[in-house]
């Protein structure tokens, strides 16, 4: 009894720690009870950011590098070195060289071998100095090694939709919750604006947006300016719904009873309308993020969002756009993999948010 006491009260003497084991214990419930397919997705979206997070030393080499004699260069096959060379490195491949040029058909020569070694010059994996590169998806038409043009892409491919994101659902939440909150003339007026911004067509809108960025941007802020402009036309649809919402969350119960109590419109806003909608916005945060990847792909790929040396996965398509390149050369295709799935990643997780967000299934 004394020793159940004692443990009792220490979690009430300490309840930061409390908050906290009642997260992780919120966590772990909430991993067990996902899908397979939910866990999958939440792991290779984090295998991603990592990507993005670490891309020097993921990446094998810089992704500007150029092999000129070895252009459209076919992913090579790894092999397993004896146990006598090791030391060497546990993973060799046969240099590719071209047997027909015009053709741009490679054949591995088999007299030498380029070992693979890992954590070496802060890399995960890499090629001595000097020897020829290992290329695991391939390289592409200037000879850049295709999985570094990959990992350094996803910096912008997988960041773009986080930013965009907490940008437009910024906007729309204090927007809308606004909005709803003081209703008459004001909540029609900005309703009508909102109306007027969604009657745009988005894809062409945002085409004419990104046709006015100066070409000589750097890359950074060429991507902020296209995270910018693509806020700025998802915004409204969001702020409409949260403005619904807010309008019914206004007469509540427990609003009505902090307004009679003297609570300013600022403490109604903050302490009462937005957290009552955040549930409904972070599900829609989660199911948004894809299009924002996709947006800045299919920008990149026309030639209006990030522009070379740089690397995102929508520039990295441009050489697809050819169907005899991807004919003879099909492993120009993997960052449309990349992109198709982190898209299905996104809203596997945005399905399983609004499940578990769902009223209906409270019970």
């Amino acid at each position: 009894m004394n020793a159940r006491a004692a443990i009792a009260p220490a979690a009430a003497r300490n309840p930061v720690n409390g908050a906290r084991r009642g997260w992780r214990a919120a966590l772990r419930d909430e991993w067990r009870m996902a899908s397979l397919t939910v866990k999958l997705s939440a792991l290779l979206l984090l295998l991603f950011y990592l990507f993005a997070a670490a891309s020097p030393v993921i990446a094998p080499y810089n992704p500007a590098r150029q092999w000129r004699e070895l252009p459209d260069c076919a992913p090579m096959r790894p092999h397993l070195a004896p146990p006598s060379e090791w030391r060497r490195g546990f993973i060799y491949a046969f240099p590719m060289r071209l047997d027909n040029p015009l053709a741009r058909h490679y054949v591995e020569d088999h007299s030498r071998r380029t070992f693979v070694r890992f954590f070496d010059r802060g890399h995960l994996f890499t090629t001595a100095p000097g020897a020829p590169p290992f290329f695991l998806m391939g390289s592409e038409g200037l000879g850049r090694d295709l999985f570094s043009r990959i990992v350094y892409g996803a910096r912008v491919s997988m960041c773009i939709g986080l930013v965009g994101v907490a940008i437009s659902f910024s906007l729309g939440i204090m927007v809308g919750a606004f909005s709803g909150m003081a209703g008459g003339l004001t909540d029609s007026a900005i309703m009508r604006v909102c109306e007027i911004e969604m009657s745009l067509p988005s894809f062409y809108f945002l085409l004419a947006l990104a046709a006015v960025i100066p070409s000589g941007l750097g890359t950074t802020a060429t991507f902020f300016m296209i995270v910018a402009i693509m806020a700025f036309i998802s915004w409204a649809g969001f702020a409409r719904v949260i403005r619904g919402m807010a309008a019914s969350v206004r007469s509540a119960p427990y609003v009505e009873a902090a307004r009679a109590l003297g609570g300013s419109r600022r403490r109604l806003l903050f302490r009462h309308i937005i957290p009552a909608v955040m549930g409904f916005a972070a599900v829609s945060a989660s199911l948004s993020i894809p299009g924002y990847i996709l947006g800045e792909s299919a920008l990149s790929l026309l030639g209006l969002g990030i522009q070379e040396p740089a690397a995102s996965w929508g520039n990295l398509l441009s050489q697809a756009m050819d169907p005899q390149t991807i004919a003879y050369f099909p492993w120009v295709l993997a960052p449309g993999l990349f992109i198709s799935a982190t898209v299905m990643a996104f809203n596997f997780l945005g399905d399983h948010l609004r499940d578990r967000f769902d009223p209906a299934n409270s019970g």
